[in-house]
């Protein structure tokens, strides 16, 4: 049975593994490059107002901390703005002692949720309003800044000619579940979008971002439509990238591991309803295409691991090919771990992250089809 399996799929199947392994690796590698370095410390201590908008909703545990790292910024001229996006918890309490204490901090009361907006973009969408700033930034309540934050995100606005940055902050793992889960967000420059591609190409396909710390000029953010462009995605973040590079502005996905941490989810079951959300949303929910990728993940990405070890057990003639294959991804996961600056051994967890990335993609198109939708912050999404 494996001989005959193994002459037919001979011809075409295990090159294209070599093939694509190899040419993962390189992207892995060149985006890790490209971050590296176009990435620019921060030098600008002042400069045009920025409005640091922070939506908030049932954060008591995290907006403290997060509200007292920006407070302590190097950058002179900002302001805070956070929206108590309806929260039943202490969070609006905390908040109206941060503002009383620190003038530069302001608190507004969210509005009830219209139908056709989801959450987050209408919790953007008011502070955006208010906003004063020549530049946005916009950043999650469970983040915490270095001193240096705001400068950075001028300073590289500034000098890479950027209409809007984004890139992977400093992610903190507590949980095995969150290991295995958290880092699929890697995917993006690991296995799908090349990033110095996205330097001088005007196509939105290659444009990315990730909602924890998006920092884009003002009139930028008004040419695309605000919020309202976006406004019923679960993936904001990627769209609001998408709609600027559409409109011929330009996009850069930075490293700033350096100056912003964040734990996203805490344990297995959140880091999969926060991620798994936006699978099917980022592929435009289209049936066709998530079920082409996870053909092409469970082929090309996660069989070459148990097929390595068929393979073995086989004394295969194709146990060297398909070893390799295993050594090049392990290799390429290990580099975004370390470019990452997180502990390299999460990297030799890939073939269950792969898995759990399948697991992830069969969930999240299940409940936006069957109209069940993502429990997200007490609210249904999707």
């Amino acid at each position: 049975m494996f001989n005959w399996l193994a002459e037919l799929l001979s011809p075409f199947y295990y090159p294209a593994l070599i093939i694509a392994a190899s040419y993962f690796f390189i992207l892995s590698l060149a985006n890790h490059y490209e971050m590296w370095r176009f990435t620019l410390g921060p030098e600008i201590l002042d400069g045009p107002l920025v409005s640091v908008l922070i939506p908030a909703r049932n954060e008591e545990k995290n907006i403290e901390r997060c509200l007292n790292s920006l407070r302590n910024q190097m950058y002179k001229n900002f302001e805070i703005l956070v929206i108590n996006d309806n929260s039943t918890d202490n969070t609006g309490g905390i908040l109206s002692r941060i503002a009383v204490a620190d003038s530069r901090v302001r608190v507004f009361n969210g509005s009830p949720l219209p139908d056709d907006w989801y959450g987050k973009p209408f919790a953007l969408h008011q502070l955006s309003q208010h906003a004063k700033g020549e530049i946005l930034l916009f950043t999650d309540a469970d983040t915490v800044h270095s001193p240096a934050s705001i400068s950075w995100a001028v300073t590289n606005l500034h000098g890479l000619k950027a209409d809007m940055i984004s890139g992977y902050i400093g992610q903190i793992f507590l949980k095995f579940g969150e290991v295995v889960t958290v880092p699929l967000m890697f995917f993006l420059t690991g296995f799908v979008i090349p990033l110095f591609v996205n330097r001088f190409s005007r196509l939105s396909c290659f444009s990315a971002a990730i909602g924890q710390y998006i920092a884009i000029r003002r009139e930028v953010f008004d040419a695309i439509g605000g919020c309202e462009s976006f406004k019923k995605k679960t993936s904001e973040d990627i769209y609001m990238a998408r709609y600027v590079k559409r409109m011929g502005y330009s996009t850069r996905f930075l490293n700033i591991t350096e100056h912003v941490k964040c734990r996203m989810y805490k344990g297995y079951r959140s880091a999969v309803e926060g991620i798994g959300k936006n699978i099917f949303d980022f592929l435009g929910k289209k049936t066709l295409v998530i079920f082409l990728m996870a053909i092409a993940v469970f082929f090309f990405l996660f069989f070459p691991f148990p097929l390595l070890v068929f393979c073995i057990i086989h004394s295969s003639p194709w146990t060297l090919h398909i070893l390799i294959v295993n050594i090049l991804y392990t290799l390429t996961w290990i580099f975004m771990f370390l470019g990452q600056r997180l502990n390299w051994l999460y990297g030799l967890l890939w073939p269950l992250m792969f898995l759990n990335l399948l697991y992830m993609a069969a969930w999240s198109w299940f409940r936006t089809i069957s109209g069940r939708g993502f429990l997200w912050k007490d609210r249904v999404v999707g």
